[in-house]
């Protein structure tokens, strides 16, 4: 109850601090869209063969017109009371068009993230085992080759083998075939919204189109995860303890995965979390290539046209993600080893 007490104190420290840091990041990104090139209103009334007093009028429907310093505060308002603006690229609320489209983003990464881990731990277990071996080096080679290769060249060197040589992979059009019929909206995850509704044709499409472009992420963020694991592993395996409990006759498999693992896991789940929040803001290239239907890909889109509302309340989203993962990782911290949390 005490480890509970001290955790719960913990996170909400955590999250009273974060407060301040969000705050930075909404103004910061506020100013920054305000200075880059581009005028929305010349973009939105037409371009510059549009009328002055067309300009002028829209210019003053978005608040423009303003002097900055009001502009922001109005928009402070507004995104206290969740008000994040209406994107003129969409026509909708940014609230509404995020909420449709961060499950597809959300989807993604989780996938991919579960790829690396399942590919990741036990190569860095098996490397950690056998410094200097040719696995170790082959463990190396393959996480130097997945950092090397930017996500855009994966993605389309996976599309052109298994979807054009080889045909084994649904064509690069986004979360589901064009064919089949979507399923739902419970959860806006279409793997568990085909699963509820027990449609094993949807789920099965929505999985293969799924496959590549989380692979594709995947390899990306396989090399830091592994050498963590690696590094993490090798360090835990040289304690005195993982030697007392190898003089004590435990199996080889206990040793390694009960005492060797559990202690090696507060590193691995740091990286693991912040690679996630990376991965989620930094995915739009493979959505690109992929014609995913995601957050990062519409933010893109929103800064391209000069749309301020769609950006700004994108990198919100990304801030309080950040915040909600690092909190994650501090409960995860107290469960694996309580002693991880500060007095």
């Amino acid at each position: 109850m005490r480890a509970s007490l001290k955790l719960a104190r913990h996170v909400a420290t955590r999250l009273l601090a974060s407060v301040p840091a969000i705050i930075g990041v909404v103004v910061l990104t506020f100013l920054v869209m305000r200075v880059l090139p581009g005028d929305p209103a010349v973009y939105f009334a037409g371009g510059p063969s549009a009328g002055q007093a067309e300009i002028e009028a829209l210019r003053q429907q978005m608040g423009l017109d303003r002097p900055v310093p009001l502009q922001l505060l109005y928009y402070l308002g507004d995104v206290a009371t969740g008000d994040l603006g209406r994107s003129l690229t969409t026509g909708q609320p940014v609230l509404v068009d995020i909420r449709q489209r961060l499950p597809a983003s959300l989807e993604l990464t989780f996938t991919a993230l579960f790829l690396a881990l399942v590919a990741a731990l036990p190569l860095g277990i098996l490397a950690a085992l056998r410094p200097g071996s040719p696995i170790d080096h082959l463990v190396r080679f393959l996480c130097s080759l997945g950092v090397c290769m930017p996500t855009f060249v994966t993605g389309l060197l996976l599309v052109y083998v298994f979807y054009y040589l080889l045909g084994w992979a649904p064509d690069p059009t986004g979360r589901i075939d064009v064919f089949a019929a979507a399923p739902p909206e419970i959860t806006g995850f279409l793997l568990i919204d085909f699963a509820l509704t027990g449609d094993g044709a949807g789920w099965w499409s929505a999985a293969s189109q799924l496959i590549l472009p989380a692979v594709t992420m995947a390899l990306f963020v396989l090399a830091p995860l592994a050498r963590m694991t690696r590094a993490s592993m090798l360090a835990v395996l040289g304690g005195d303890f993982v030697r007392t409990a190898r003089a004590m006759g435990l199996p080889g498999w206990k040793v390694v995965l009960v005492y060797g693992l559990r202690n090696a896991l507060l590193p691995v789940i740091t990286i693991a979390g912040i690679v996630f929040s990376t991965m989620l803001g930094a995915n739009v290239l493979v959505e690109k290539v992929f014609s995913w239907p995601g957050v990062a890909s519409y933010a893109l889109d929103a800064l391209q046209a000069s749309d301020y509302a769609p950006v700004q309340g994108f990198v919100l989203l990304m801030a309080s993600i950040f915040v909600v993962v690092n909190l994650l990782i501090d409960i995860l911290y107290g469960i694996a080893d309580p002693r991880a949390v500060a007095e």
